[in-house]
């Protein structure tokens, strides 16, 4: 088949591509065209005849001026978002072909010995070469990937390494497609009165779309969405009911069959100890973290287990207390993982006389929205506007373009935020394209990806105060990839540590919660009046209820990643009893499970990018509380002072700085753990 232009002449509305004009059979063919493209581009490089400088090497991998060298990227730009937003089975297909052979393409540039040569000779030299302080950091990150890569290795070991990578890629793809097919496949259909007991107006609505998009028009679905199954979770007072989704839910990937998601992570964890063996470390863990702050896998483990402590002895007084609640309403069974949502919600609306049905009026999707781009605006000078009239590849994306404070074009933004069966579950910010300044620049197109229920055609769609977090959180994300005001490519946006990635959006949420933010932004879907204070003083109140089940789900799966990544004297074959086991060593309550069970961890096996790296969340939590504490010193959350030092040191600097310089720049110190324990109420 020929190139279809569409996939690389990006010639839609503000820059984007025309999806109209993309048909996923389109791929293929330009894979094919585009890795051979690429290569010549890097071979020309490797091979130019003239001594290596900075530009004619590390600006020429950077930015190529050619457009067909340009083409790798921007074809998968596309193809790997539309896998995880909008996949099928053409994607699906081409996908178990293009992982592995996109790994291979990779290694094979790594292991380029003349262009390795250019850039040591460059990294030798480089005290010498007049580089700003960017260019030191982009030469060292290109050093460091390919030394990691195993370029420093023999020829037979970067062979066994580029089998190996290959091998990984696919497992990998392989362990986000049984999730997603698992997600998909599944459902409980409610056909009676008595299934609905105790679900809210905004459930019940939420699950008659979502069984009507299933072809069971005029029942009620509930579905492994994570806007679905955790409110029915919390509200259904049948326990026969919640037992059979909660299952369903946390046995992902754990199916017998094609989807079975044991194996490939078994293999996984072999691969990774041999891979991080070959280049000399350790344990993969070990290798992970070297260019982290954490740098060690003892760090990390401190962190996680000073805080696992704490929210064992916490979830434990929170269990007593459920207990006597079930006895009290005349049951006779202990608290199980079923019931821990459903019991904890009824004693919240007991202790804070609110529960969640109460509050979701009020936290319309698109009033949320506002309230994510009004806080943007009053801190960054950033105005964002909704493009109606752009079709993306989904009628449900909706286009922005954000405009700097004089008017001018910024970037533009997607949002996809409803649940479908050809999106992966799980919320995340991705990009068509980051910013930089070379050849030209680029501004930045960037997506935010989420899974809310729908509402029903002609309702607004309501949000927990959960969902509105999620929101907040991946905005943050987006801001960290819209600010970017850097050089190279390479350190772009969230181009950063991965425990540093997590801060500027985990510190946005922060804002969401402010008492004049809820007040302005959170209105009643019927009434449009503004939240009452009664209601926003007790859900202030209650932040930190439960405080011990959030951080023992969490803690746990932190914890049992880095033991899968530590060094193994033998394979692990069965990978759900080595979880079990960590879990018994660890103390953990039979009442919680992890936040997300190894056969569906896609953090850490659909890719590594979060291998031995889930830890990274509270990693960048202790520097989010210790960050929002200097706007709270000031007296003003919107601190304009405080505003710009968070502009220019966190949101636009991306990987240009160290993390910890560039936090010590806006901050003036590190932080310890304490403010974060504070913060979740853990102390």
């Amino acid at each position: 088949m020929p190139l279809n232009n569409a996939l690389i002449d990006w010639n839609g509305p503000m820059g984007l591509p025309d999806f109209t004009k993309i048909d996923p059979s389109d791929f293929a063919p330009a894979f094919e065209i585009a890795f051979k493209h690429d290569r010549d581009a890097v071979n020309a490089i490797a091979d130019n005849p003239d001594a290596p400088t900075f530009e004619n090497t590390i600006d020429a991998l950077e930015a190529p001026t050619d457009k067909n060298a340009q083409m790798l990227e921007k074809v998968s730009a596309i193809f790997w978002n539309l896998m995880g937003a909008h996949s099928n089975d053409t994607l699906r297909e081409l996908e178990r072909d293009i992982a592995p052979k996109m790994s291979r393409h990779m290694s094979e540039t790594a292991a380029n010995k003349n262009l390795f040569k250019r850039i040591d000779t460059l990294w030798q030299d480089r005290d010498s070469l007049g580089l700003t302080h960017e260019q030191s950091r982009v030469l060292e990150k290109h050093w460091k990937n390919f030394v990691r890569a195993g370029a420093a290795l023999n020829d037979d070991e970067q062979k066994q390494l580029a089998e190996m990578n290959a091998e990984l890629a696919q497992l990998g793809s392989s362990f986000s497609q049984n999730i997603l097919a698992d997600e998909a496949d599944w459902s409980l259909i409610l056909e009676e009165e008595e299934d609905l007991a105790g679900l809210p107006d905004f459930l019940k609505s939420a699950m008659q779309a979502a069984a009507k998009e299933r072809g069971h028009e005029g029942k009620h679905a509930v579905t492994l969405s994570r806007s679905i199954i955790d409110p029915f979770l919390t509200f259904s007072e049948r326990r026969d009911l919640r037992e059979k989704a909660f299952r369903a839910w946390t046995a992902r990937g754990e199916n017998e069959g094609d989807r079975d998601n044991r194996a490939i992570v078994a293999r996984t964890v072999m691969l990774r100890q041999q891979k991080a063996e070959l280049l000399g470390y350790q344990s993969f863990a070990h290798f992970k973290l070297e260019n982290q702050m954490a740098k060690e896998p003892t760090a990390v483990t401190d962190l996680l287990e000073k805080v696992w402590e704490r929210a064992v002895d916490k979830a434990t007084q929170e269990q007593a207390e459920l207990e006597t609640l079930i006895a009290n309403t005349g049951h006779n069974h202990p608290v199980e993982p079923w019931d821990w949502r459903h019991y904890s919600e009824k004693l919240r609306a007991e202790k804070f006389d609110f529960d969640e049905a109460e509050l979701k009026p009020y936290l319309t999707l698109d009033n949320i929205i506002a309230a994510s781009f009004d806080v943007a605006n009053r801190l960054f000078a950033i105005t964002v506007e909704e493009h109606k009239d752009v079709e993306a590849y989904h009628p449900d994306v909706r286009t922005f373009e954000v405009k700097n404070a004089d008017g001018s074009h910024r970037a533009v933004f997607l949002a996809d935020y409803f649940a479908r069966a050809s999106k992966r579950s799980g919320a995340w910010m991705s990009g068509f394209q980051g910013q930089h300044k070379l050849n030209g620049g680029e501004t930045p197109i960037i997506i935010n990806v989420m899974n809310f229920a729908k509402a029903p055609e002609g309702e607004q769609t309501l949000l927990s105060l959960d969902d509105a977090r999620t929101l907040f959180h991946e905005f943050g994300h987006a801001l960290h990839g819209i600010l970017s005001d850097v050089t190279y490519p390479s350190v772009s946006g969230t181009s950063v540590a991965r425990d540093f990635v997590e801060l500027p959006s985990q510190l946005y949420e922060h804002w969401l919660t402010l008492p004049d933010v809820l007040s302005k932004h959170a209105r009643h879907v019927e009434t449009g009046e503004p939240i009452p204070q009664a209601l926003l003083d007790k859900v202030l109140s209650a932040s930190k209820f439960n405080a011990g089940f959030n951080a023992v789900e969490f803690t746990s799966s932190a914890l049992v990643d880095m033991e899968f990544h530590k060094a193994h004297d033998k394979p692990i074959k069965d990978i759900v009893a080595f979880e079990k086991d960590a879990l018994q060593r660890l103390g953990m309550p039979s009442a919680i499970t992890m936040r997300h069970r190894t056969p569906h961890f896609a953090h850490v096996f659909s890719g590594d990018g979060y291998s031995a790296g889930y830890y990274s969340y509270m990693w960048s939590e202790v520097l989010d509380a210790d960050a929002f504490s200097a706007f709270e010193e000031t007296g003003d959350t919107f601190d304009q002072d405080m505003a710009k030092r968070l502009h220019d040191h966190i949101y636009s600097a991306g990987g240009s700085v160290d993390a910890e310089e560039t936090y010590k720049a806006f901050r003036g110190k590190m932080p310890t753990a304490d403010a974060m324990i504070e913060k979740r109420g853990l102390a």
